[in-house]
């Protein structure tokens, strides 16, 4: 497969996943985060179909095109390893939907953040929240979901916030 083919199957498979995330998320309360803005199209994608949810992005430095950039205090600046700490203090339990697309182009260094990222980011979620993932996350609060329809398994990742009960 031409790299060409490979980055449209991952975009549709991105659309896929999140479009089917919307949905499922619509009754429950919460924010929508954002890991990595990149060039900003999932996060236009994302306000566009989340016009009345308050949508925060992490990301280290943007380098989105303007139109595509959350206002100043939606946007989360820094190494994530760190903003993320910071900003569980008043994200924690309150994030219905997040996509956690932070590739670094290193698949092996991918592994590892997404490893390092995943205690920081698994408390934000609330009951019932998906995460939308690139990288595969290991957690037992997370339960992996059923990709929609004409995504390869692998190629992109669903998981459901389980409800923990002492």
């Amino acid at each position: 497969m031409s790299r060409l083919d490979s980055f449209i199957r991952r975009l549709e498979a991105q659309r896929a996943c999140l479009n089917s995330a919307v949905a499922r998320i619509r009754d429950i309360p919460g924010y929508i985060l954002e890991l990595g803005l990149g060039n900003g199209r999932t996060f236009d994608h994302l306000r566009e179909l989340l016009p009345d949810r308050d949508i925060y992005v992490c990301e280290r430095r943007v380098a989105a095109h303007p139109d595509c950039v959350p206002p100043p205090d939606r946007l989360i600046l820094g190494d994530m390893r760190e903003t993320l700490a910071s900003a569980g203090e008043w994200l924690e339990g309150r994030v219905a939907l997040m996509h956690f697309d932070v590739g670094t182009g290193d698949a092996a260094g991918n592994v590892v953040l997404a490893a390092e990222l995943t205690p920081l980011i698994v408390p934000l979620l609330c009951e019932g929240a998906i995460l939308v993932s690139d990288p595969e996350i290991s957690s037992a609060l997370l339960k992996p979901m059923d990709l929609p329809q004409g995504v390869a398994p692998g190629r992109y990742r669903m998981y459901r916030r389980q409800n923990v009960t002492a």
